[in-house]
Formats: structure tokens, C-alpha cells, sequence
């Protein structure tokens, strides 16, 4: 089933997702619809609260299968990379966010098992925008509020 995918300034956005306790047939659900979902909105990655559910999934698929992350959390960053982002929470607008080029992550799987996994370049990417959802954060949040000065511009 195709879910309604909350956008911003939606304050679902912004709250701290809260840890899944047990993989049950509800999550297992969930996460096949936010699946779907993702596909149908031709994105590459899916966060609960962009469904309008607070809790700790994402779902991911760069083009190499789908990958599905209970309590998703960054282990390890390394490296920087800077490239064009969008959100399907945020339809429109996109911008260049640094973000690290390597990450480790751990999570849990459907099946209960703890996983670990690595992601370079846009799976890297892709990782830290979604656990970003998790934790109230939007792309839009990196980018540079400063105003410029007239010598900004000599």
C-alpha cells in the first residue's frame, strides 16, 4: 500500500523517531509499504517519519536491492563529499550538502539480526539523510543560513 508522504513544515518532521522494541507483523508491514512508497515517488530512500510514524526505520535502495535498517545508527564517518540532494518531504527544492563519502552504520534487520553495514558515495549519502529523518534533522538544515557581506563579493 502506497502511504502519504508527510512534507515540510509537518512537525512529524521535526520529533526525535522513537526506538523499535520488537519486529512484529506491524513492522514488517511498514516497512513493505514504505517500500513501495519510495518507489512510487521514484526516491531512493524513506525515513518512518516521513510517513507520519515516529518510529526508527529506513528503507534504502540505490539501485543495488532494497535495504531495510531498524534503529539505524551511524557507527563510523569518514571523508567528505559535496553533492546535490532533495527530499520527497521537501518536492522541489534541492541543494549541495556536504556530507561524509564513507560511513559505517548498524541496525537491525527484519529478521532481528544485528547487521553492520558500510556505504560509500551515494549509499554514504543516502544513510545519513535517512537516519537524519530520524532524529528531526532536514537537508535543508546544512545549508549555509549566513548572510553575505558586500566583500564577500569583491
Amino acid at each position: 500500500m502506497i502511504l502519504p508522504i508527510v512534507t515540510h513544515p509537518n512537525p512529524v518532521l521535526r520529533q526525535k523517531a522513537q526506538p523499535i522494541k520488537r519486529i512484529t507483523k506491524r513492522i514488517k508491514k511498514l516497512a513493505e509499504n514504505m517500500l513501495e512508497t519510495m518507489y512510487a515517488a521514484e526516491g531512493v530512500g524513506l525515513a518512518g517519519p516521513q510517513v507520519g510514524v515516529g518510529e526508527r526505520i529506513i528503507v534504502i535502495d540505490i539501485g543495488n536491492g532494497p535495504l531495510v535498517l531498524i534503529n539505524p545508527q551511524i557507527l563510523a564517518k569518514s571523508g567528505q563529499d559535496r553533492d546535490v540532494e532533495g527530499c520527497l518531504s521537501i518536492p522541489g527544492q534541492s541543494a549541495y550538502v556536504t556530507r561524509a563519502a564513507k560511513v559505517k552504520v548498524t541496525g537491525v534487520d527484519l529478521d532481528g539480526r544485528q547487521v553492520e553495514l558500510e556505504g560509500e558515495g551515494y549509499l554514504a549519502r543516502a544513510f545519513q539523510h535517512e537516519i537524519d529523518h530520524l532524529d528531526g534533522v532536514l537537508f535543508i538544515d546544512y545549508l549555509d543560513k549566513s548572510p553575505r557581506s558586500s566583500s564577500d563579493s569583491d
